[in-house]
């Protein structure tokens, strides 16, 4: 997630290049709006009508006054798009898909240098892109960032729907800067980028090394990501994060994304192991959900599956916590390591995780591999610096050889684990103030050297409980969560 100094440099000159540009003339806006048209056999010396296209969608989109739409014929389009202004409230720009036809943007003819996107929305507000594959931009040079998209700077009523972003991929090594990134949000200007909406898109077939599929980061105030898949990725799905790595000199007070929506996405395979020449055969650090120095975001009605981890309220940072954050209503089911995860990386930084709760999701049989020190990580986690959190009414469905819940050590205080439903085929376990300490495997026991858990209960249960359930996920989806 924190680029090396080049990088900083080249997206801060990306970011001036392209505000500049933002400035060009707008066009006078008509009382009524146009339609303008592009299509892989049109000519930029046409005049954008219907029958007589437009063959670049930057064009197009420099003809497009506030009120009017770019609609885009189906074909391959080798094409980098930057929006080069912004619409007006009640008059969007809008670029989409001709109806019925599926144009791509593909950047495999595009040699990546420096931080670079196929579709950038620098400074822009009330624009709306809609129903395009953003695809095929590799990279196998150092200290770069192949993107499908980027949105910089400030902006508000961002829309981002119906996309398809796949094979965006950094094929370089991690000690030569892995990085890259299917949506790059990063709010670096003084006012915030409010109002964006990411919803029904698709992110899969991704490398990003180092980084994530989908990030948010910096001075972002109000957001929604709702009706996504993001699936067979190389590492995180989406994150929601302070901005001390992306964003190095924005305001303390305002430098982190808060006050968002995570709903309704499904996400799974988003996992270490899809690349393991890079990771090496034991590194299971994904996490598909993962709030990280960001903070008043409702995570709510996810699936996630087949993942290293599922949902991870964590803080890479020493300046900004994760708080404030409530994680309700999702399925965890079938991840390599933790189901949610929760606390500061061991050892590593100090700024925690604070006044965040999780309510009411269902874990299923996760921990299929051991951590980092050979321990089980625990269907909830709790590592270093957790403060004030809830962690009530929750379902978890243990596999034999699992652990309900595990607090790794003895920071943190004033949480509250309790009314948690718990159910084991084997021997129920649980670890409290211990990374790799023998298990409680007496439910009463727990409860007395927790101290928690008072009014929650456990289930001892047969295998074809299990099976039965799952059979019953398969008929009905929706009754998973």
């Amino acid at each position: 997630m924190k680029p090396s100094a080049f990088l900083s440099l080249v997206l801060v000159v990306q970011t001036l290049v392209c505000t500049t540009k933002t400035s060009a003339a707008i066009p006078k806006t008509k009382d009524k709006p146009r339609k303008y048209y592009v299509a892989v056999n049109g000519a930029d010396t046409n005049t954008g009508s219907l029958n007589s296209p437009f063959q670049t969608i930057n064009i197009a989109l420099s003809h497009a006054a506030p009120g009017d739409q770019v609609l885009v014929r189906g074909g391959t389009y080798y094409q980098e798009v930057k929006f080069p202004r912004s619409g007006v409230p009640e008059k969007t720009i809008s670029l989409q898909r001709y109806p019925g036809e599926k144009p791509v943007i593909d950047g495999s003819k595009i040699t990546v240098t420096g931080w670079q996107a196929l579709v950038t929305l620098n400074n822009v507000s009330y624009v709306t892109i809609d129903g395009f594959d953003i695809c095929n931009l590799h990279s196998a040079v150092g200290n770069t960032d192949p993107q499908g998209m980027a949105i910089i700077g400030s902006g508000q009523h961002i829309t981002v729907k119906n996309c398809n972003i796949y094979n965006i991929k950094n094929n370089t090594t991690l000690a030569q800067g892995r990085s890259g990134h299917a949506i790059l949000a990063i709010g670096n200007g003084v006012k915030p980028i409010s109002n964006l909406l990411i919803t029904g898109c698709t992110v899969h077939d991704t490398q990003t090394g180092t980084s994530e599929n989908v990030t948010l980061a910096g001075n972002i105030d109000g957001f929604t990501f709702s009706h996504n898949q993001v699936y067979d990725t190389e590492n995180i799905g989406v994150i929601v994060a302070g901005g001390d790595g992306l964003n190095p000199h924005g305001a303390v007070e305002s430098n982190y994304a808060r006050n968002g929506i995570i709903r309704d996405n499904v996400f799974h395979h988003n996992t270490m192991t899809k690349t393991p020449e890079t990771w090496g055969p034991d590194r299971f650090g994904a996490i598909s959900i993962y709030v990280c120095g960001g903070a008043n975001t409702l995570i709510e009605r996810n699936i996630v599956y087949e993942s290293d981890r599922g949902i991870g309220l964590v803080s890479e940072s020493n300046i900004y916590p994760t708080r404030t954050t409530t994680v309700k209503n999702n399925l965890v089911y079938n991840c390599y390591r933790a189901g949610i995860y929760m606390g500061d990386y061991l050892n590593y930084t100090i700024a925690g995780t604070k006044n965040c709760a999780v309510l009411n999701n269902t874990l299923f049989q996760n921990n299929r591999v051991p951590g980092a020190f050979g321990e089980i990580e625990g269907e909830l986690r709790l590592t270093e610096h957790c403060d004030s959190n809830v962690i009530k009414y929750n379902k978890v469905y243990a596999g034999p050889k699992d652990v309900m819940v595990h607090k790794y050590t003895l920071t943190g205080s004033h949480n509250l684990i309790d009314h948690n439903s718990y159910f084991s085929t084997g021997q129920p376990q649980w670890i409290w103030n211990s990374t790799n300490g023998a298990p409680i495997t007496d439910f009463q026991l727990w409860k007395k050297t927790s101290g928690q858990d008072a009014s929650s209960s456990l289930k001892t249960v047969s295998t074809k409980f299990y099976a039965n359930l799952i059979r019953k996920w398969k008929r009905s989806p929706q009754s998973k969560i």
